[in-house]
């Protein structure tokens, strides 16, 4: 897969940290995987604040996979503030979690997200998701175009 393209991975358990690396390595998605354990520290990657930590535009992920239980800031929070954010709001977000509450799903998709992906318990079918979801996001879908400094 296109090495140039990074995914932004949003998650706080361990273990589903590395099932998750575990799963991209075994499908060849070599892209850099940059990895935030809480959602304060994803807003800050992706919407950093004040002059001193600015990124440049082309440094956005490629991909962001969001867990919804997380430390500091929740999922659906940390998504509202990417769609709220100039710089990030046509950003492709994938809600990658344990959760079947209907409630979730529906919070997830109204506030923005691109899909909905349900963590399978097994590690096999958790393995094929993970590489439909890279054949999907880092290669057949076409982001948007990165938006001009003004």
């Amino acid at each position: 897969m296109n090495h140039d393209r990074t995914i932004l991975l949003v998650e706080d358990n361990p273990n589903d940290e590395e099932l998750t690396l575990r799963a991209l390595r075994r499908n060849n998605v070599s892209n850099e995987v940059i990895v935030v354990r809480d959602g304060a520290e994803a807003l800050d990657f992706l919407i950093p604040a004040g002059t001193g930590s600015e990124r440049g535009f082309n440094e956005l992920p490629q991909l962001v996979l969001l867990d919804l239980k997380l430390p500091k800031i929740d999922g659906i929070e940390v998504l509202r503030q990417i769609r709220a954010h100039e710089r990030t709001r046509l950003l492709p977000v994938v809600i990658l979690t344990t959760s079947t509450d209907e409630k979730d799903r529906l919070a997830g998709y109204s506030s923005g997200a691109n899909s909905y992906v349900r963590k399978p318990v097994d590690f096999a079918e958790f393995a094929e998701a993970v590489r439909q979801l890279g054949v999907y996001w880092l290669i057949l879908n076409e982001p948007p175009p990165v938006p001009k400094p003004s």
